[in-house]
């Protein structure tokens, strides 16, 4: 079995893999056939084997149909319509049910829009995490939200055009207003865009976002430790002091410790005596 990685919309981003593969599979299942056949033809590949539909509509019920075809030995390929398959797409089911059968699954790796929109983003990609899409019933969507907003890490979320302004809306409510995000739309594409700025400013501007949108958001700031009291700053400069440490240099240390201006400590000190 094969995961295709297929053009998010540039044909041109087709890998020499994902040709290679589309013209020598058993079968190929693919989100959008009438899709597929304009990617073909425009890579000049013939695709001579069967070519089955497998989409959120019937995923469910030809998975067990294209399992049967893995376990006579023939190759399938699954392709969607961008990015690669088991990502918010359909292929999951699939490869489970591969691995079951121990039929061996590998990937012709191709774009993605969740690692693309995070490259582009100027937000941090060091740690990230991938929530999908958004429940859409309002409620759950906000709920949902709060239960991300002390999430360090930097967020994606794909979204409907249909959806991103009350998305936007409801995330600068649970996360703030101010917090950096990225709406990414229609990615490698002609008009692709990608909108920088705050989640309040996004929202301001969300009615005119159309096409797919990839939504990427950073992650909470690191919460400010809370400052000791004025007694508890003096105990500890007291404690140094009782240790051999100068009075002068225990101030310091102390400041450090809390980074407090040298002068917080002393007034604490003094406060305290």
């Amino acid at each position: 079995m094969i995961l295709l990685g297929a053009p998010l919309g540039n044909p041109e981003d087709a890998s020499p893999r994902l040709r290679e593969t589309l013209a020598t599979a058993d079968v190929v299942a693919a989100e959008d056939t009438r899709r597929l056949g304009r990617l073909a033809q425009y890579l000049g590949v013939e695709i001579p084997g069967r070519l089955v539909s497998y989409f959120e509509g019937n995923e469910e019920r030809r998975t067990p149909e294209l399992a049967d075809l893995l376990a006579q030995g023939l190759t399938v390929a699954v392709v969607t319509d961008g990015g690669m398959p088991s990502v918010s797409d359909p292929g999951f089911r699939l490869v489970r049910a591969a691995i079951a059968l121990g039929v061996p699954v590998t990937a012709a790796p191709g774009p993605s829009a969740v690692v693309t929109a995070l490259a582009v983003s100027g937000l941090p990609c060091d740690r990230f995490c991938f929530e999908g899409f958004p429940p859409r019933r309002p409620g759950e969507r906000r709920t949902y939200f709060a239960s991300l907003a002390s999430e360090p890490r930097t967020l994606v979320f794909f979204e409907s055009p249909h959806r991103i302004a009350d998305t936007l809306q409801d995330l600068a409510l649970a996360f703030g207003e101010d917090r950096p995000a990225a709406l990414c739309r229609e990615l490698t594409k002609t008009y692709e865009e990608v909108r920088r700025g705050t989640l309040a400013s996004l929202a301001a501007d969300a009615e005119s976002a159309r096409g797919e949108i990839t939504l990427v958001v950073a992650g909470a700031p690191p919460a400010a430790a809370e400052r000791p009291t004025d007694a508890a700053l003096a105990a500890e400069v007291a404690e140094l002091v009782a240790a051999g440490t100068d009075r002068k240099q225990a101030t310091l240390e102390v400041a450090k410790r809390h980074a407090l201006a040298k002068r917080e400590v002393y007034a604490a000190v003094i406060a305290n005596k």
